[in-house]
């Protein structure tokens, strides 16, 4: 079955924009969507596959090695390189599931054993790793995630590149990603170090307006019945949201983010106590790719007040005294920082 488009999503709007922000500036680290179950979160990021922009690779590449990248050309292609042009191809960014009783092998990649058992040639099959080069690697229920998996992905994202010595192989091949995980926290937190890695954290509720309910329903009711139908009903919106990311990654590098800007990001994460310096850097990134989403060649308050709650409600401290939750935390904190 195709996936619920993006487009026809009814509410859910900052989860919506943290996935559409990653689609333009994928260096800002990845979604957490914690909330409800059936609440629309994997619905979303299925969604999101169909509008990512084609981007160029090495044909025939299992690795999906930027061609444009020289430094990081996988072994076979840094070769055909040096034997003359490398053919290009224009592939989808693809949106990889990684199942949680996943095992490491198919992670990361191991030794193709038909390959070996008929031929006699040691040959690596790629993983899933591999596969999430250059696009989206989607976990559902991410809390529940097994640990020696969340360490593959710790190593994976701090480098940027997936390592495998095993079996008389020795494999080495970029692999940059960008993380999307969901779950429901009734079942469990995430590890400290993996949730420092999502750029954005976003807490998905069940709508409580009986109007948004309905038509969740109504819509739901009508993909169901004719997925096809449905889709080709959406798909100028959805093309539309499509040429708008394009652009906005084109754009993006030209935004200008002023000094003034920055200071009342850095203020804000001051306020907060928030660990390090990732918070502001992903809200910079955040609200600069925000901007380039609505056409603007440079960065406002507005921007930061969209941005700053998807960005550091997950980096607080954990106050026993304060039992108000982190985004009202975040919210009391940027009405007294980002007051007009």
């Amino acid at each position: 079955m195709a996936a619920f488009p993006f487009s026809a999503i009814v509410g859910q709007d900052e989860l919506k924009r943290a996935l559409l922000l990653t689609a333009v500036d994928p260096h800002i680290g990845g979604v957490l969507a914690f909330g409800d179950r059936g609440a629309g979160k994997t619905t979303a990021i299925r969604g999101l596959a169909a509008l990512l922009p084609k981007i160029d690779v090495v044909a025939g590449c299992a690795f999906r090695c930027d061609p444009l990248a020289p430094n990081g050309l996988c072994a076979d292609c840094q070769t055909a390189g040096k034997n003359g042009a490398l053919n290009v191809k224009k592939e989808t960014a693809s949106v990889v599931d990684l199942p949680l009783g996943a095992t490491e092998d198919r992670v990361v990649g191991a030794l193709d054993l038909e390959r070996a058992l008929v031929k006699g040639e040691k040959r690596f099959e790629p993983g899933l790793l591999a596969r999430a080069h250059r696009g989206f690697l989607y976990i559902d229920e991410v809390n529940l995630l097994d640990d020696h998996l969340v360490d593959l992905l710790l190593d994976a994202a701090a480098s940027g590149e997936n390592v495998v010595e095993r079996e008389g192989l020795s494999v080495r091949h970029a692999a940059r990603f960008v993380l999307v995980g969901s779950g429901n926290p009734e079942e469990g937190e995430l590890r400290p170090q993996l949730l420092d890695r999502f750029g954005l954290s976003v807490d998905v509720r069940t709508p409580d307006d009986i109007g948004e309910r309905i038509e969740v329903v109504r819509r739901r009711d009508a993909f169901e019945r004719d997925p096809a139908a449905f889709a080709k009903t959406w798909k100028r919106k959805d093309s539309a949201v499509r040429r708008k990311i394009a652009k906005a990654r084109d754009t993006l590098e030209t935004v200008e983010t002023p000094d003034d800007v920055l200071q009342k990001a850095a203020s804000l994460c001051i306020a907060l106590g928030a660990d390090g310096l990732r918070g502001e850097l992903t809200m910079m990134r955040a609200a600069r790719a925000l901007a380039a989403l609505e056409g603007r060649d440079r960065v406002t308050l507005k921007e930061l007040r969209l941005v700053a709650p998807l960005a550091l409600r997950h980096r607080l401290r954990k106050d026993p005294l304060d039992e108000t939750d982190a985004g009202a935390r975040v919210a009391r904190a940027v009405d007294e920082v980002l007051a007009p």
